[in-house]
């Protein structure tokens, strides 16, 4: 069953694992990408600044189709007012992962659909708990995964997420970059 028959969804992310959401759920897409800076202005709030970026990287599609849907999405984490972005290398994301030991953090993701004649945003949050993580565990971690271009400085796919994580209140798929259950449910929605 595929509801978006009448239409082409166009994902415009190099995220692997967005595109991997995408084909485990079926949802036939193709990528295109346009590059824009990604920023916000100062003072706002902060829960905004996934949707923002969201629809900044959407901006640059002016000229679709009329049967083409344009997805975006921005995923930021936070940990209390600090917004925890990709590390800039080892010593960075040695830093993160250090603040995230044993805390509570919170990921969100903001979407944007757009078509040629409307344009719908939405954002998801879940909150992740990590146990404590030893300095010995952190540098296996960033050897053996390598986390530099996630946000937080980790995946919940791989090792951290199957060994680290102590739980989480929210959506699954949402803390890898896209929240499948209501983007789907969404897409739904933004074709009627």
């Amino acid at each position: 069953m595929n509801f978006l028959t009448k239409y082409k969804l166009i994902l415009a992310s190099k995220s692997p694992r967005r595109k991997e959401l995408l084909e485990n759920a079926r949802i036939p897409f193709d990528i295109q990408l346009i590059e824009v800076e990604e920023s916000y202005p100062p003072g706002m709030n902060i829960y905004e600044v996934p949707k923002h970026i969201a629809r900044l990287k959407a901006a640059p599609f002016t000229a679709l189709a009329e049967n083409e849907i344009l997805l975006t999405a921005d995923t930021m984490v936070l940990l209390g007012k600090e917004i925890l972005g990709k590390p800039k290398d080892k010593e960075d994301a040695f830093h993160v992962l250090k603040k995230l030991s044993g805390a509570v953090h919170t990921v969100i993701t903001g979407v944007h659909l757009k078509s040629s004649t409307k344009e719908h945003s939405f954002d998801q949050h879940t909150e992740v708990v990590f146990y404590p993580l030893s300095d010995d565990e952190i540098h296996y971690y960033i050897e053996e995964f390598k986390p530099f271009d996630k946000a937080g400085s980790y995946g919940i796919q791989d090792w951290i997420g199957l060994c680290k994580v102590n739980g989480l209140r929210g959506s699954y798929t949402n803390v890898m970059g896209l929240p499948m259950e209501r983007l789907y449910h969404e897409l739904i929605e933004f074709v009627k």
